[in-house]
């Protein structure tokens, strides 16, 4: 396809887009209530099925210090129910449910004396807490909360736990849309945090299986604990094993206190749901949740690179390498350029990647970057990944990258590639944006984000103003050995020696 071709081919899209932005703005419905919570409500009538997504402004950055994974837990407590759902006794379970932190209290004091804790006492206290833990969950109805949402015809239920939020969705018939509103705001107005020791170790086990046990999981935990030294993009979002170990009940509620308040809350609803309805049913339910001050925010500030990071993991393991520079939050004016370079560089078979490390030298099994990681709304990390082909090393693979960055900071990209990486940037968000729930997750996180939904479309305006020497600039100083660090994988020394 010729250069003329494409660059009809990525205008195309964009007439497209500005001139539903209008017609789209039409079907849009926003409005806060007096708490502070904030609803986005659009009309898609055209099957009777309506997508919910709560965006929760606090995520992995949150978790107090010595309390990492606390943000995750919220995750696993999302649909466990409320007083009047998922308990067979809730006067009885509400006892329980104190007991056991009672019971934990003469544990954790015991425990805390360290060397001089008794240890017959000690296993007494524990067998006592095991007890109290059994007794309380006796009175749990299990997974009620989830089928009462799959009985009245729910999909897709889930909730996601990152950096920097926490996101519940799932999607109902445009003829339950109340329940929702029922189930959601009592999820908010009346939390239980019922089975919260049971769940604290399937968090625990979910890190020895996705991290402890899976070397690239580790390894990703490494370079970001090296590469960050103040930033709390350092601790990783599912939390450090001790401390995943030790979250009490208490800890919970004093987050949920400080970071579940309403005005901390983005709702979205996209479907067949008619807006004046939805306000009065937010009124109704979500309007008796009490208002809260805003949490205060992270104001860590991690302090320049000034030199190369390097990481090692000792892992029997075939060989992986993390290569990752320093770059600004999602708020600085060329983030759309780290987008399109991100773009340039790794866009499957057609990124330069691709084509030089595992198409033409094949020294590469796998090849790719990412333009932010593992946040975005604080300075973070523009990453690239590389598995070395059979009998091909590290060392390779990093001097023939190091090759394609400089190759980026001396020649401009060609307007055909250019061309061809905006389509596919738009074409994706577009993608996105064709279901409900897709629409109803952007709509959410865009404004909580950036204060104004529309910020996804004038994104994609943002894009298409990017040009060569845009990509040029910016890979200047992005790729500066100064704001490098490193961190690969290695066979222990007598696997080494027996591959000799």
């Amino acid at each position: 396809m010729g250069a003329r071709n494409l660059a009809v081919l990525a205008l195309w899209p964009t007439l497209v887009w500005g001139q539903s932005l209008k017609e789209f703005e039409k079907k849009v419905t926003e409005f806060t209530l007096p708490n502070g919570l904030h609803f986005i409500v659009c009309e898609r009538h055209e099957a009777p099925v309506v997508s919910f997504f709560t965006y929760v402004n606090a995520g992995a950055v949150d978790d107090p210090k010595g309390k990492t994974g606390l943000a995750h837990m919220f995750e696993h407590m999302a649909f466990k129910g409320t007083p009047s759902i998922g308990s067979l006794n809730w006067p009885e379970e509400r006892k329980a449910l104190d007991a056991i932190e009672q019971a934990y209290d003469h544990y954790e004091a015991e425990r805390n004396k360290g060397h001089q804790a008794d240890e017959a006492k000690l296993k007494q206290l524990r067998e006592a807490l095991k007890a109290a833990i059994e007794k309380a969950n006796s009175y749990v109805d299990q997974n009620l909360y989830p089928r009462l949402i799959e009985e009245n015809g729910g999909v897709g239920m889930n909730a996601s736990t990152g950096e920097d939020s926490t996101q519940y969705f799932y999607s109902l018939p445009s003829n339950r849309v109340e329940l929702w509103f029922l189930l959601e705001s009592q999820r908010f107005l009346q939390p239980v945090f019922r089975e919260f020791y049971k769940e604290r170790d399937v968090v625990r086990e979910e890190r020895r299986m996705r991290t402890e046990s899976e070397p690239q999981g580790q390894l990703l935990e490494i370079m970001q604990a090296t590469a960050f030294e103040a930033s709390p993009y350092k601790n990783p979002a599912v939390g450090w094993a001790s401390d995943i170990e030790n979250l009490r009940v208490r800890d919970a509620n004093a987050f949920f206190d400080t970071h579940y308040g309403p005005s901390n809350i983005t709702i979205a609803i996209v479907g067949d749901v008619h807006p004046v309805e939805a306000r009065r049913m937010a009124e109704k339910y979500f309007g008796p949740i009490k208002s809260r001050p805003l949490p205060p925010p992270v104001t860590t500030v991690e302090p320049e690179q000034q030199g190369e990071k390097r990481a090692e993991l000792v892992f029997q393991s075939e060989p992986v390498v993390f290569l990752a520079y320093k770059r600004p939050d999602q708020y600085d004016k060329d983030d759309p350029v780290y987008e399109v370079l991100s773009s340039v560089l790794s866009s499957g078979r057609t990124g330069m990647m691709y084509k030089d490390l595992v198409n033409d030298k094949k020294i590469a099994l796998e090849a790719g970057a990412a333009s932010q990681l593992p946040g975005a709304k604080y300075p973070n990390l523009f990453v690239f990944f590389v598995a070395p082909n059979m009998g091909k090393t590290i060392d390779e693979n990093e001097k023939a990258l190091f090759a394609i960055l400089d190759r980026l900071k001396t020649t401009k990209v060609d307007d055909v590639t250019l061309a061809r990486v905006k389509t596919k940037t738009r074409a994706g968000l577009i993608r996105q944006l064709d279901s409900n729930s897709g629409l109803a997750q952007a709509l959410a996180s865009y404004f909580a984000e950036y204060g104004n939904w529309r910020k996804l479309f004038t994104e994609v305006d943002e894009i298409d103003k990017v040009s060569a020497d845009d990509v040029q600039r910016v890979a200047k100083t992005l790729f500066d050995a100064r704001k490098l660090t490193s961190a690969w994988i290695v066979q222990p020394k007598e696997e080494k020696e027996a591959t000799k």
